[in-house]
């Protein structure tokens, strides 16, 4: 999976300078919906739960005029990982950890009411995104249980075109049914809101 990251992210990165014309890539930071309640009960006594919903994420986009310059439709593919949530227990002679790490590919195809440069546009669509997670436990036997799934989610924000080249966006999104669940076991549930900024950069 690790190679898979990889190399998903150096697409991600390097792909677009290979293209002109309408597609273009981006860099984002945000802040998504993030439930690891089941996480802590996982290892049973006293325990230290770490949380955080904090995301990293890089895009690759294509938009094509619809209707005129101005109404434009858009396809886009993420990446994005977020910082892991973990579990530690501590007990004389033995430390154990439960540590759950998760990426997300979302793909989304969106409507954009394009206003040009100096100025604000918005946008919104849907899609559809594969979740995997990892759920790693480190104590006296190490294991490890992942598991993908897909989910719906649905889109909305806006950018400000500073040039030609660059805006700067703010999106929302909403994960529906995120909960990635293997042998009856929750390994993690982001559903619900996300928000990120991001840099946007046209080609």
């Amino acid at each position: 999976m690790k190679k898979t990251v990889v190399l998903m992210f150096a697409v991600l990165c390097l792909a677009p300078a290979a293209f002109a014309g309408n597609w273009g890539y981006g860099y984002k930071a945000g802040i998504g919906a993030n439930n690891p309640a089941d996480l802590k009960n996982s290892l049973p006594g006293h325990t230290k739960l770490e949380t955080n919903g904090a995301f990293l994420g890089a895009e690759m986009f294509y938009e094509w005029d619809w209707k005129s310059e101005a109404d434009k439709l858009g396809v886009k593919m993420d990446f994005d990982y977020f910082v892991e949530n973990k579990v530690e227990k501590q007990t004389p002679g033995l430390y154990q950890e439960l540590v759950e790490t998760t990426y997300s590919l979302p793909i989304t195809l969106y409507y954009k009411r394009d206003n040009g440069l100096k100025a604000f546009s918005w946008f919104g669509g849907a899609g559809a995104t594969i979740m995997y997670t990892e759920l790693q436990y480190k104590g006296k036997n190490k294991d490890i249980k992942e598991k993908y799934k897909v989910i719906p989610h649905i889109v909305a924000g806006g950018e400000y075109r500073f040039c030609e080249l660059f805006a700067l966006g703010l999106e929302a999104r909403y994960n529906f049914a995120a909960k990635v669940r293997k042998g009856g076991v929750l390994l993690s549930d982001r559903s619900g809101f996300g928000a990120a900024v991001t840099a946007r950069f046209y080609l």
